[in-house]
């Protein structure tokens, strides 16, 4: 690690105390100089570091750059090592999926603050600005093809834990993999599957999650403006990117560890914001009026549909009418 990061670390392991430039040249044996010209490059970089004579350096409550180090100190599960941060990208999927190809370990992560080319689900555009989470899991577990459909439904409810866990605000989630507050869309899930042609099993999952964390409605394109929101109109004190992304790596990997218990779609159910309204179902270029009645246990959506007919529904998207859009 370099003195830049190793000093980033510490910074971010003592946010809000000061840390004197004679004590981190110590603990870091290095000169008082090269800490000095550390502290500016991670200025330079969007860092808010405070300098007072006598009393030294100290991360601002305010910095809220996306960092290994700054998630690490709040990670439970996650290993900072197999963190990786971009400034841009095109795709943290794509950029998962290429590490995954070069054999990159399960709970491999990356993370980036802006996204040049984010997709969504049925080969849709997510609008990425900087300012957001943008976050993809590389993830290797022991799974048949009928499991690994629960990696979306168990992402959706380790998504709005940790939603939930750092910033107090209640998360709902709509079938299948949209999390939702206050009846828009703050955040959405992309799965994808890498499978082995030879065995037909599946080598790797990569998890894709997008947050919208405090950019402004009118950021958005016009045409999502009256579906989506972010958290927050602006950052809170207080609370990070960094703590919300290390609270998402926990719950995922804690969840994703033990699909087969089905234990979170009790959790799942609670959340749902479609049970009991009227939907539409499309399928295609179809679409069909319905009624969602429950989850299943592989994560489909139980449906009456207008003859009376149930079925379950493991494809396919639904609009909920009525309530909110979407």
């Amino acid at each position: 690690m370099s003195s830049k990061n190793s000093i980033l670390q510490i910074l971010e392991r003592s946010r809000g105390a000061y840390i004197s430039g004679e004590a981190l040249a110590q603990k870091l044996q290095i000169s008082r100089s090269a800490v000095w010209k550390a502290i500016s490059e991670l200025k330079k970089e969007g860092y808010r570091v405070i300098s007072v004579t006598n009393k030294g350096y100290c991360l601002s409550d305010e910095t809220d750059v996306l960092s290994p180090e700054g998630i690490g100190p709040y990670l439970t599960r996650g290993t900072q090592e197999l963190i990786h941060v971009y400034k841009t990208v095109d795709s943290t999927n794509h950029t998962a999926k290429k590490m995954a190809l070069e054999q990159a370990p399960h709970g491999t992560v990356v993370l980036a603050e802006e996204q040049t080319a984010g997709r969504g689900r049925m080969g849709r555009s997510f609008h990425s600005p900087a300012g957001g989470i943008y976050m993809s899991f590389v993830l290797r577990p022991n799974l048949t093809s009928d499991d690994a459909v629960l990696i979306t439904t168990a992402a959706s409810v380790a998504v709005a834990r940790a939603i939930e866990q750092v910033t107090g605000i209640r998360a709902g989630i709509k079938w299948v993999n949209d999390i939702y507050v206050n009846g828009k869309k703050v955040c959405g899930i992309l799965t994808e599957a890498l499978t082995d042609f030879e065995s037909g099993g599946i080598e790797a999952i990569i998890l894709g999650i997008g947050i919208n964390f405090s950019t402004a409605v009118s950021a958005f394109p016009k045409e999502i403006q009256q579906k989506a929101d972010s958290l927050f109109t602006k950052k809170p004190a207080g609370i990070t990117r960094n703590q919300i992304a290390a609270a998402v790596i926990d719950h995922v990997l804690e969840l994703c560890g033990n699909l087969q218990s089905r234990s979170f779609i009790s959790e799942y159910k609670a959340r749902s914001v479609v049970l009991g309204k009227e939907i539409d179902v499309i399928q295609g270029t179809s679409s069909e009026k319905a009624v969602a009645v429950d989850i299943d246990q592989n994560g489909g959506l139980i449906v009456k549909k207008q003859n009376g007919a149930i079925t379950s529904l493991h494809s396919g998207e639904i609009s909920i009418r009525g309530d909110f859009a979407s």
